[in-house]
């Protein structure tokens, strides 16, 4: 970190970040308890590291204020606590901490860094919340975003806070739209629920949107076991594709972009994920002006409440490389904390119906909860990437250099895609 930053972090007294020495009193009721079920070791511990701080950093914030507010008939005010269950990335990993969690007594779980794992926990707890009742769990899911977790396979106990990978196709599709030199494109990812989606989603909407240009290739891979991406870089230089499309994430999408760095292939990437964990480093002056992004906000979003809700974060994880900083899971754990005051007690049948109805707005962003499948409507923004300190880059990505600037923003109202998802709710 520079000098400069250094003392602009020590002096900023921001309102978005409240030590926790500002609770006037310590709640009275024994903690919530959230488990966090995800990746902590294994190829995307990354990854899962990354999400841990956001979320712990929006615990903190929630603890910083009293905790969550309930009555004294139930037990009165009561702090979060976030406990951390590595799966190891797996769908068996996966389930065996659900298991020990509600073994634990953690009513609510949190998970997001794979769709496929994401299914496995929906089918999970819909059996036990249907077996046990009165052990009922609530699943909150902040990045698994393959559309079928809320339409076909979508649940009463299941609430999605990212959008999902049509929301987020549909507004890279906007720039695709107007690049009008783009003729030819090569989709590629990873092989699993997700990453199918995301290419049959870009097939889909590339015929709709712009039917002249030409996929020269598409092609899934192993997820989380390639380590040497050049043979798939040389075959995406050698399609003469303008492009890459890809849902690629943590380790698949940094080697990837590495690699046709290294064979020379200089079209772009429109990304889901190439705004962090490693990839604008990785990608370096290659990127510039090249690598298009989309996510629910970025660091260069314009506006005071943005700016403000970027250094707080960076002042409680001032690390340049731990700058991965997701906007949505403070908007989740705002929704939680509501939700559960709202309720005025923890059951999940009676939570689960707030946060259903759940509206919040946070740092300039206002989203809310649709009843009919349960995902999370919000604002969506598209950047590109460029060297920090270019016009509209003020911030760089993890200390890297690099930045996003913001090309489109995109309304909740717009990002809306329909749903066909039949609910069944507990009686």
């Amino acid at each position: 970190m520079n000098i400069s930053r250094r003392r602009l972090l020590n002096s900023l007294t921001v309102a978005l970040c409240v030590p926790a020495a500002a609770v006037a009193q310590t709640p009275q009721g024994g903690p919530i308890k959230l488990a966090l079920i995800e990746g902590l070791s294994g190829p995307f511990a990354n990854a899962g590291e990354a999400v841990y701080r956001n979320l712990l950093w929006a615990v903190e914030r929630v603890n910083a204020h009293g905790g969550v507010k309930l009555p004294a008939a139930a037990g009165g005010d009561r702090l979060l606590q976030l406990d951390r269950y590595d799966s190891g990335g797996q769908i068996q990993g996966a389930l065996s901490a659900l298991r020990s969690a509600i073994d634990d007594g953690a009513r609510i779980v949190l998970q997001g860094n794979s769709s496929a794992v994401a299914a496995a926990l929906i089918d999970a707890i819909d059996r036990n919340n249907e077996r046990d009742p009165g052990k009922q769990v609530i699943f909150l899911n902040y990045a698994a975003v393959d559309p079928i977790l809320t339409n076909e396979k979508c649940s009463f106990w299941h609430f999605r806070f990212d959008a999902h990978a049509d929301m987020r196709m549909a507004a890279l599709m906007e720039v695709i739209k107007g690049d009008k030199a783009l003729q030819r494109v090569y989709l590629i990812g990873q092989d699993y629920s997700f990453g199918q989606a995301v290419l049959r989603e870009a097939r889909r909407q590339l015929g709709v949107q712009r039917p002249d240009v030409q996929i020269v290739g598409d092609e899934l891979h192993p997820m989380g076991r390639i380590k040497d991406f050049l043979p798939y870089a040389a075959k995406i230089k050698a399609s003469g594709a303008q492009a890459v499309i890809t849902g690629n994430w943590g380790n698949d999408l940094t080697l990837l972009v590495k690699a046709a760095k290294e064979v020379g292939f200089e079209g772009k990437f429109y990304t889901f994920y190439g705004n962090a964990l490693g990839a604008p480093a990785a990608i370096g002056d290659a990127g510039v002006g090249k690598v298009i992004a989309v996510a629910e906000w970025m660091p260069n979003v314009p506006g005071a409440a943005s700016e403000a809700f970027y250094w707080a974060f960076v002042r409680r994880f001032p690390k340049p490389t731990d700058e991965y900083v997701q906007l949505r899971m403070q908007l989740m754990m705002q929704v939680l904390a509501q939700s559960i005051a709202r309720a005025g007690t923890t059951d999940s049948i009676a939570v689960a119906r707030q946060l259903e109805r759940a509206s919040v707005s946070f740092a300039g962003q206002t989203g809310t909860m649709r009843a009919l499948d349960h995902q999370f409507q919000q604002p969506l923004v598209v950047g590109v990437m460029e060297r920090q300190g270019s016009p509209g880059v003020k911030f760089d990505e993890e200390g890297s250099g690099y930045g996003f600037r913001v090309v489109r923003q995109i309304s909740a109202a717009q990002a809306e895609q329909p749903t066909t998802c039949h609910m069944a709710r507990p009686s």
